[in-house]
């Protein structure tokens, strides 16, 4: 193999995702040196490159604006979830004309890592892919230096508690939880690492996130021929895991149909290869998570009532971050440490003022988008005092606090009445409905079949108010 190969695949790899071919092949070119360079023009064609790579790439560039609603930004939004979704540790730079304050707010929200707006000086856009690939969380060489949890916060030790109680059972554990809470962190981390199948294999799948006619070989294997493409026999996750841990992301996407098979593993152990008919056993421990109310789906018949009671043996819930109170800011200094040993600098500081406005912050991302803002004050701001108007600055302008269980409806209405001489009722509405589609898609990591379940609306529905709003902007 000559040289310039083996250095090839020594580079960082590089998702780009652009509907512009123009664009896409001059970005190519640009960064060809620095990147090893993966294009996909829609959304599901970057899922699709994703699948078929050996491993995902470092770093995705992300046009909000993709087929089939090229002037929207959904079709970004939703591939910036598909993306985490697949690869939790991918850094996801977004590269769009549209380039509102809120677009740009609400794609950090969601975990994209930074926002450069169209044109963009390929220099300048270099040096930011570059700057955001630096940034890694440490690898962590000890097993209980891996499973902590940082934090004091009520919600986080009965957490600990759970969890110290659940690590060694056989039992299968459902962890419950908002979009970037750290689902996959406890599972691997605080469950496995911490169990005495420490040593043994630990298998992760996301049902959200890989075609339903894949699930099934590959939680289960398949025999030669059972399928176009099926060319030689494969063992399953199930198989692979042997006693070790699999752990089933999203469980709440798994298709009806497999469940019932889901569920035989579970109570016996038994499970078929896609195309064979010898039973084989398995003894792998499973873990779920989802951040859908499974108790909700089973009223509603897309989740199996029995199968949701044999996963939820043990069940643990992932606090979202607005209620860990000043674990926000042990959570700031944990990561601004990090990130600043890593770059070579300084770690930044906040006014008193910007500490408190961190600590108001409802973080709608969690622990996501708090490690995102971080990374991103470490790069504008080293060794530097930030005040409150940068910081507000990194915030998602839909601060969810207007909503809160202390204030009643009326209150706020007659706060915003007596405050606002020039009110409309019409465009607070229009406020409202906006904010609450956007909030949706937030928890459901912009899948708009989901979205639109979780808002009590058809798809279609959503869509032509989605339009409605766009519009009257």
């Amino acid at each position: 193999m000559s040289e310039n190969n083996q250095l090839a695949r020594s580079k960082p790899t590089l998702l780009i995702v652009d509907d512009d071919s123009v664009i896409s092949e001059t970005l190519s070119f640009v960064l060809a040196s620095d990147f090893e360079i993966f294009l996909a023009d829609s959304r599901p064609d970057a899922v699709g490159k994703l699948r078929s790579m050996a491993s995902p790439p470092d770093l995705a560039l992300v046009d909000l604006g993709l087929p089939p609603y090229p002037h929207r930004p959904d079709e970004g939004f939703a591939l910036i979830g598909e993306l985490l979704a697949h690869a939790p540790d991918i850094r996801i730079v977004v590269l769009s004309g549209q380039n509102e304050a809120s677009n740009a707010r609400h794609a950090r929200t969601l975990g994209a890592t930074e926002f450069v707006a169209k044109p963009a000086d390929p220099a300048h856009l270099r040096k930011v892919l570059l700057e955001t690939l630096n940034f890694r969380l440490p690898e962590t060489g000890g097993q209980d230096q891996s499973c902590q949890l940082i934090g004091e916060s009520l919600s986080l030790e009965k957490l600990r508690l759970q969890l110290r109680q659940y690590a060694d059972s056989p039992f299968p554990v459902l962890i419950e939880g908002e979009s970037g809470s750290g689902k996959e962190i406890v599972a691997q981390c605080c469950l496995h690492r911490s169990s005495m199948r420490h040593a043994k294999p630990f298998f992760a799948l996301n049902c959200a996130v890989i075609s339903p006619t894949l699930v099934e070989p590959t939680l289960f294997g398949y025999a030669k021929g059972a399928f176009t493409g099926a060319t030689q026999s494969k063992s399953g996750y199930f198989e692979d895991a042997a006693d070790g841990t699999l752990f089933l992301d999203e469980i709440g996407e798994l298709p009806l149909e497999l469940q019932s098979k889901l569920l035989r593993v579970l109570e016996n152990g038994e499970y078929q290869r896609v195309g064979e008919t010898q039973t084989r056993s398995s003894r792998a421990r499973v873990i779920a998570a989802t951040n859908r109310d499974l108790r909700q789906e089973v009223r509603e018949g897309r989740f199996r009532a029995d199968l949701y009671h044999r996963l939820s043996v043990f069940t643990v819930t992932t606090p979202p971050l607005r209620e860990m109170g000043s674990d926000k800011l042990r959570l700031l200094e944990h990561f601004r440490m990090i990130f600043a040993k890593q770059a070579g600098t300084a770690p930044f500081s906040l006014t008193p003022e910007a500490e408190a406005a961190w600590t108001d912050y409802l973080f709608p991302g969690n622990v996501r988008e708090l490690r995102n803002i971080v990374i991103r004050l470490s790069t504008k701001y080293p060794g530097g005092k930030i005040s409150v108007n940068a910081l507000v600055e990194e915030f998602d302008e839909i601060r969810m606090s207007a909503t809160d269980a202390g204030g009643s409806l009326v209150e706020l209405a007659l706060e915003e009445l007596q405050r606002n001489s020039d009110f409309s009722l019409d465009a607070t509405l229009r406020r409202w409905e906006r904010a609450y589609i956007d909030a949706a898609q937030q928890i459901t990591r912009g899948n708009m079949s989901q979205t639109a379940r979780l808002l009590g609306l058809n798809r279609t529905t959503l869509y032509n108010r989605m339009e409605t709003l766009s519009r009257e902007k």
